[in-house]
Order: C-alpha cells, then structure tokens, then sequence
C-alpha cells in the first residue's frame, strides 16, 4: 500500500514533462504503471522506438563546397550538343584536353617548362589565358615568368602600350617579365626619366628590342643618358636598336643628342619637336658620325602602324586592358558592344592614330627632323682580268692595320667617361 501511494504521487505530481512509462519489477515480473488509471498492468512491456533527438529537432542537409566543385568539374568531362531532331547527346573529352584543362587550373603550381614542347606549351598558355590565370595579382606573375623563361619571344615578341600609361603601372612587373622583346611601343605615356620601366630597358632582357619608340614622354638629358650609359661603357643594353623615335620631347636638347652617337647600327631616328638650339649643327654631328641623312619627307618607320602586340600574351595584354578600363569606368556606362565581343570570343584593340599636341608647335619651329640610313648600291662593273699582283695585297694589309688601330683609338676616346657617368654606373 506504501509503495502504490507513493508510486500514484509520483505520477500526480505537478511536474508537467512526459518522462514515458514507468517499469517497476516485483517477484522477478515487470509491471507498467498506467498513468491515467494510476494502477499497474501485467503486461508485456511494448518497447518504444529509440529516439536520439526530440521531436522538435530538425536538421538542413548542405553539400560539401569542395564535393560541389568536384561534380561540377565532371560535368566538364562531357560535350553536349543537339541533334537535327532535337535531341541532347554527350561524348566524353579526350584525356588530352582534361588534362590540359586540370594543368591550367593549377599554372601556378608548375616548376619550370624549360625543355618542354613548344607546340604543347603554346595550347597550355591558351587554356589558362582563357582561364584569366595571368590577370590574378600573384599568381598570374609567376606563371607568366614561367613561361617567359622557357620560350621568350614566343610569349610575346613586340608589345605596344601606345597611350596605355595606367597598363603599365598597374602591370609593371609582368610587362618587366616579357623577353627577347624586338619591338617596344611607349609612345604618349608620359613615363619622364625616373620610370622603373627606362631603367629595366637597360638590362640585358631587353638587349634585343631593335625598335623603340618614346614619342612624347616628357624625357630630357638625364633620361638619355641614362639610358645610354651601359651602351656608352659596357657595350650593353639596347646595342642592337634599329629604329629610334624621341619626337615632342622637348626637354632634350642638343647635349642629349650627343649621346644618342653611340648607337651604331642606328638606321632610322625621329627628333622632331625637340628642345634643339642649333639644328643644322646637329643634323651633321648625325651624318658625319653614325651616318644618317636627314629626310625631307616623313617616314614610313615613323607612323606607328608596324607596332603591334603579336605573341601568345597578346591576348593577356587585352586582359589587363580590359580589366584596367573597367575599373575606371562606372558600371552603367558599360557599352553592349563590350559584352558582345565577350560573348563571341577574342578580341581585338582598334589601333588609335596617335596624336600629340606637342607635334604641330614644336615641328613647326624645329621642322621635320627624322633621319635614316642610304642603302649602299654596289655597282657591278665588268671585272679585269688581271692578276692581283703582291702589291695590291699589300695595301690591303695596311689598310686593314689602319682600320683596327683607328677602332682601337675610337674606343679609347670612347672610354673617357665623365665622373657624372662614372656616378651613373654605380647605380646599375
């Protein structure tokens, strides 16, 4: 009797929760106490459903990120097109191409393709250009070096960045990466002397540019000279220049032209709308010791329209371009040709025509100061037939003794430096 009161008490207590049904064992039997009836039944305990959570708990399936990537890269596995009756079908990409679209995801990740074919490397380049791999900040330098160190010109062999000043500070270090450049197009971008990108022209990177054109750029003396020094000294640098265009900078003056002389293989040279004092002087100090004549109409070298970026990159440069003006610009004024040339694939740079404002005074006072080399015609008369006698082999033996010791002399002269260049050196 004790133990049913105290048994009913417990099942009438005020205590609100639902503890479940209660087992008492008594002389090795189980008994449940019903609640409502407040007795105990004999019978064969039910057994309840285990429960780990309470009715109220709910949870909210979410996929893995790196799972959903992993699907999502499977799908890329498979080619679908339609049918002419409408039908979806799939075939599955070559292991070549998924392998050259798994070593483009991770460019970045490569040691060194040095030794690595060509033809191979070249549709890699395409797949993570398309990628936008080499516009990521980081990343995208060192796979660009990657590739600029096994293949060179290949990558790109002429870049013009005509007009393009705000390219060229946000990409200084990739464009400072390219190789074995031959032409290089700065026109208009207002660089002055102290530019990190004048300064990279002198290193050996760049010994190969034969065209180089620094239109309106706001160089004086000190730039040239500069930039002439290992070429002066060392017999470095931009050696091997071809064509040269310095027009509408009229810091530089006739002590700066001075220093242009030691580009020996000079064939064409533009110093329009310079700062020259004494015009004719310059113009013989040019014919009589690099031997350029002085043109009295324009120029074809001169025109800016053989300059063009040509190479894998050409491409990235676009990129860079793009993502440059896009930046600068506001969404809305976004044009839809833009989106549209996204859509349809490559695109391509229309080449502006450039114009300076310095051109029309400066040319005026100064007149068209571009100079090139005559070629020499070789006149063939009919030969003698004579005996080259001892003599004549004579002459030609201290003719080539004069030349050797005239060169000798020259580079003599040529060492006597100034402590300014001596200063200059240092810096390199």
């Amino acid at each position: 009797q004790n133990w049913m009161r105290g048994m009913s008490y417990c099942l009438h207590s005020e205590s609100h929760l639902d503890t479940g049904p209660i087992y008492v064992r008594e002389n090795g039997k189980l008994h449940v106490v019903n609640q409502g009836a407040g007795g105990i039944q004999n019978v064969t305990p039910k057994t309840r459903p285990f429960r780990l959570f309470s009715r109220g708990f709910s949870v909210e399936l979410c996929m893995n990120r790196e799972d959903d990537r992993a699907r999502r890269q499977r799908t890329d596995h498979f080619i679908f097109t339609y049918t002419k009756e409408g039908n979806l079908r799939y075939s599955a990409k070559s292991l070549f191409s998924l392998v050259l679209g798994y070593i483009s995801d991770n460019v970045d990740h490569i040691d060194s393709l040095i030794g690595f074919p060509e033809q191979i490397a070249e549709k890699l380049f395409s797949a993570a250009e398309a990628r936008q791999k080499f516009t990521e900040p980081v990343t995208g330098l060192r796979a660009l070096q990657k590739f600029t160190e096994a293949y060179g010109n290949l990558v790109l062999c002429s870049l013009c960045l005509r007009n393009r000043y705000l390219v060229i500070s946000e990409k200084l270090e990739e464009i400072k990466s390219f190789r074995e450049l031959t032409c290089l197009d700065l026109s208009c971008c207002k660089l002055g002397d102290e530019h990190e990108l004048l300064e990279h022209l002198t290193k050996e990177a760049l010994s190969s540019v034969k065209r180089l054109l620094l239109k309106d750029n706001s160089l004086s003396d000190a730039g040239l000279r500069r930039m002439t020094a290992p070429v002066r000294v060392l017999k470095k640098g931009l050696e091997n220049l071809l064509v040269l265009d310095l027009s509408c900078n009229p810091k530089i003056t006739d002590v700066g032209i001075g220093y242009l002389l030691c580009f020996k293989k000079l064939n064409c040279l533009d110093i329009s709308g310079t700062g020259l004092k004494d015009v004719n002087a310059v113009i013989k100090r040019i014919q009589m010791q690099i031997g350029l004549v002085h043109s009295k109409v324009p120029l074809k070298e001169f025109d800016h329209s053989t300059c063009k970026t040509e190479g894998w990159a050409e491409q990235t440069v676009l990129q860079w371009e793009q993502a440059v003006m896009e930046a600068i610009k506001p969404q809305d004024d976004l044009r839809s040709r833009t989106a549209a040339l996204h859509f349809y694939g490559k695109t391509h740079r229309i080449e502006e025509v450039v114009k300076c404002k310095l051109v029309e005074a400066e040319t005026k006072a100064s007149g068209n100061l571009q100079f090139y080399k005559e070629k020499v015609q070789n006149c063939h008369l009919p030969l003698k037939k004579e005996v080259v006698g001892s003599h004549e082999l004579k002459n030609n033996k201290k003719r080539a003794l004069a030349e050797r010791e005239r060169e000798r002399t020259s580079k003599q002269k040529h060492l006597c430096l100034t402590v300014e260049d001596w200063d200059l050196l240092n810096t390199y």
